[in-house]
């Protein structure tokens, strides 16, 4: 069956997907009526550009976290609408440049939660046990049977740093095995089953056996574990980074571990990483025994990716086909319900009211400027809905279906119109 008509063409709607977001993305999109390019790999630079521009430019791009968003790249397509980031952060967008371009950026914070809790533990009982030291002399052809350096977590303490969404089921997973939870936050968190939450950081790692991460890349966790810390942690203990690069000093991490201060780690995240599958990947950590190394696999999971996909795909087909802005991480916060029927006297046809979605700087005036050019051309408005920021606002408005061009091409020459569009 063919699209219904709407103000402007599905089919001329260009997605980009890179990174090999995962297939149910594009799907989604396809069934929508989009157009859809798909990339495996990440692009950056003048590739990143081009694919942008491609066609008079993407409406929607869609990335994991490779990608760099960069006001370079945002402005090689001044047709973009929004953004969708296919796993947990957002720190590989220029926010506040896509926010000054109307661009909404949307992602997916609670969706790989499970996947990342779960390789924890898993990690946890790996390094206590050494098993990858024990598979790796198999694999040589060497039989070591021994109970030497091999411990059960049960009873053993782990030092959950950050207790969001996923430190909590860190916690939850981490108590039912057995093992003793203390966690670290900036902010108060209510603790589950007998989590006891330590007064700051330093008193967490003088007492844990294994100290977990999970906390966003700022400047403030910026190499929040380097040498001074680690040197607070017991002999022997533990560190793992499933949450960001830069918040483990590697090379402070890579002495400790040398050295015998440190039994074992696991990365899953590095301050630089390859663009893509089968690039070369360097680190200090490489070679060192009782020692997890990961490709920033933590939320890789196919239900994780699934997950994703569906959500944050949802959130951009809403704010594209309704104007709703809910989820979105840089722009003012609009939830709105379904466009309202519409109809002139009883024997004519019922449509649905125009839409007219306007992102605008947050300057006074702005909004009588709006009714004043609206009622100039003697249209209705049936229902209003604004949020703001600091900087920029966002108005919708409801009005009987008239001569939405008109509107639209009016609003556009204000001087604090942004972006705007409309929906019938």
């Amino acid at each position: 069956m063919a699209n219904p008509k709407t103000s402007f063409p599905k089919e001329k709607i260009r997605v980009l997907l890179l990174e090999g977001v995962h297939p149910v993305a594009k799907s989604i999109f396809t069934e929508e009526g989009f157009s859809v390019t798909y990339h495996e790999k990440a692009l950056e630079g003048a590739a990143l550009a081009k694919a942008m521009s491609d066609g008079g430019g993407v409406h929607l791009v869609g990335i994991r976290s490779k990608t760099q968003l960069d006001p370079a790249a945002l402005a090689a397509s001044p047709r973009l609408l929004a953004a969708g980031c296919f796993c947990i952060g957002t720190n590989q967008v220029d926010l506040v440049d896509a926010c000054r371009r109307g661009v909404a950026v949307f992602n997916s914070p609670f969706s790989n939660t499970r996947s990342v809790a779960e390789l924890t533990i898993a990690e946890t009982i790996a390094l206590h046990r050494r098993l990858l030291d024990q598979s790796a002399l198999m694999h040589k052809g060497q039989w070591d049977k021994s109970a030497a350096g091999a411990h059960e977590v049960r009873g053993r303490t782990i030092g959950i740093v950050g207790y969001g969404h996923i430190g909590s089921q860190v916690s939850v997973l981490a108590e039912a095995m057995g093992m003793r939870v203390i966690f670290f936050d900036i902010q108060s968190k209510l603790p589950l089953g007998n989590a006891r939450p330590c007064r700051n950081l330093e008193q967490l790692l003088k007492e844990a056996d294994v100290v977990t991460l999970h906390v966003p890349a700022t400047e403030s966790t910026e190499n929040m574990i380097s040498r001074a810390q680690i040197k607070l942690m017991k002999k022997g203990s533990f560190v793992i980074n499933n949450a960001r690069g830069s918040v483990v000093d590697v090379p402070a991490l890579a002495e400790a571990l040398k050295s015998g201060h440190l039994g074992g780690a696991a990365a899953d995240v590095f301050p630089e990483e390859p663009a893509g599958r089968g690039d070369a990947f360097k680190s200090e950590l490489i070679g060192l025994g009782n020692v997890i190394l990961t490709p920033h696999v933590g939320g890789s999971t196919e239900e994780a990716q699934s997950n994703i996909a569906e959500d944050v795909v949802g959130k951009l087909l809403r704010f594209i086909n309704n104007g709703s802005t809910t989820g979105s991480v840089n722009m003012p916060v609009v939830d709105l319900p379904a466009q309202a029927a519409w109809s002139e006297p009883a024997d004519a046809k019922a449509r649905r009211s125009h839409r007219i979605l306007h992102f605008h700087r947050n300057v006074p005036g702005v909004l009588s400027k709006m009714h004043g050019l609206i009622a100039d051309m003697g249209v209705n408005i049936n229902a209003e809905y604004l949020q703001t920021s600091k900087e920029v606002g966002y108005v919708v408005l409801d009005v009987d279906p008239t001569n939405g061009k008109a509107i639209v091409e009016g609003l556009r020459k204000m001087p604090e119109t942004i972006k705007i569009r409309a929906l019938w």
